[in-house]
């Protein structure tokens, strides 16, 4: 039994701890001309360059990228951080996207932030 029991204690100390995955607070869509622009309010506890949001990405309903921000570096001291995206070329007809983040570490974030779009 206290094998057993040391077994499960060493196997749960060497499960991975998780950090909390990137959060989208806010996005706002505007259409300039024939392209958008998206501001996208990302919140993730960054720990300087070994972890951080690193990105954030546009979909269509089909899972397609249609946008991409790279965040270059890490935000330690300012969260939440809103970030732009300019010139992104929406589909006629598309009436909205989702748009989801990604932390160095963790990658993708599961949640992805549904947006409409107004013509």
């Amino acid at each position: 039994m206290k094998k057993r029991l040391a077994v499960l204690m060493f196997s749960l100390a060497m499960t991975p701890v998780f950090a909390d995955e990137p959060v989208i607070t806010d996005v706002a869509a505007k259409k300039v001309g024939m392209v958008w622009t998206f501001k996208v309010t990302v919140e993730h506890p960054d720990t300087g360059w070994d972890h951080y949001a690193d990105g954030w990405e546009i979909l269509d309903s089909n899972g397609k990228q249609i946008g991409y921000r790279k965040l270059l570096h890490p935000h330690v001291e300012e969260q939440p951080f809103t970030r732009s995206l300019t010139g992104v070329v929406i589909p006629d007809g598309t009436r909205e996207v989702f748009v989801r983040a990604k932390c160095s570490v963790d990658g993708w974030s599961s949640e992805k932030i549904r947006v409409e779009l107004s013509p």
